[in-house]
C-alpha cells in the first residue's frame, strides 16, 4: 500500500505510562507504547513521555493539592506538559482486572483541571486526542480500555476508532511482555492494533488542529452561563 504524503510535524504527543515500576526499572507497558510513539516520531510528531510513578502526585480533585494540605504535589508542572499536547496516549498494566492505582491518581487529577474552560468557551481538553496501551498477564484488557476511554471521553478529549492497543499472555503467572519468549513483541493482533491506534490518532489530531479545534456551537460552558441554551427544546432552558 503506497503511504501518502502526511505530514505531523505540527502535532505534539504525550505518552503518560503508568506503571508501578519507578525509573530505570524495566517497564513491560513501556515497551509496547515505545512502538506507537516510534511510529510518531517517524511521521514528524513532537513526542513527550512521562513515568507518573516518578513524580509526586498528591491524591485529590484539585489543580494543586498544595492548596489543600499536601507538602508536595508535581501536578501543575506535569499538567503543562498535557496540555501542550495534541495526543494524549495513556499506558497501564492490569492488576486484579483493572488499570493500575497510578492509572487511576492521574485520571483524578486529569479531572481536577476539567471545570476549566479553552478559549472558545469550551471545557479545557475539548480539541484533542486520546487513546491508552494496556500490558499484563492476566485477563482484563477491554474492561480497562473502556474504563480509560469513558473518562478520557467523558473529561473532553476525542476518541478515535480503535483507539485501545494491548497485550495480555495466558491468564496467570506468566510472562510479561517484554520477557523472552512471551510472543508479545510479535503478536500481530496486538502490533496491527497499536498502528491502527496510532495512526487514528494522528489523523484525528491533525483534523482537529487544522479545523480549529471542535466546533464550539452548541457545547459552550460559558455560553450556556450566560444564557445562551442552543435551541434547548424545553422553554425552561431558553
Amino acid at each position: 500500500m503506497d503511504q501518502p504524503e502526511l505530514d505531523f510535524s505540527a502535532l505534539r504527543a504525550v505518552f503518560v505510562n503508568c506503571t508501578l515500576k519507578p525509573s530505570p526499572e524495566v517497564s513491560n507497558t513501556q515497551g509496547l507504547m515505545d512502538v506507537s510513539a516510534a511510529i510518531m516520531r517517524r511521521h514528524g510528531v513532537r513526542v513527550d513521555e512521562i513515568r507518573a510513578v516518578d513524580h509526586d502526585l498528591a491524591p485529590g480533585v484539585q489543580p494543586d493539592m498544595t492548596e489543600h494540605g499536601w507538602s508536595r504535589d508535581d501536578w501543575p508542572a506535569l499538567a503543562e506538559r498535557i496540555l501542550a499536547a495534541d495526543i494524549l496516549v495513556l499506558g497501564t498494566p492490569i492488576w486484579l482486572g483493572d488499570k493500575s492505582s497510578v492509572c487511576t491518581r492521574v485520571v483524578e487529577r486529569l479531572y481536577s483541571l476539567s471545570g476549566r474552560l479553552n478559549d472558545a468557551g469550551q471545557y479545557l481538553y475539548y480539541g484533542r486526542a486520546a487513546g491508552v496501551v494496556i500490558t499484563g498477564n492476566e485477563d482484563g484488557a477491554k474492561h480497562v480500555a473502556m474504563n480509560v476511554l469513558y473518562s478520557l471521553q467523558h473529561l473532553g478529549y476525542t476518541i478515535p476508532p480503535q483507539a485501545d492497543a494491548g497485550w495480555v499472555g495466558e491468564a496467570g503467572p506468566g510472562p510479561s511482555y517484554l520477557d523472552e519468549g512471551s510472543g508479545g513483541p510479535q503478536n500481530e493482533f496486538t502490533q496491527r492494533n497499536t498502528t491502527f491506534m496510532t495512526w487514528n490518532l494522528m489523523h484525528l489530531a491533525a483534523m482537529l488542529r487544522d479545523a480549529g479545534g471542535f466546533p464550539a456551537y452548541g457545547n459552550q460552558r460559558s455560553a450556556w452561563d450566560a444564557g445562551t441554551r442552543f435551541d434547548h427544546p424545553n422553554p425552561e432552558f431558553r
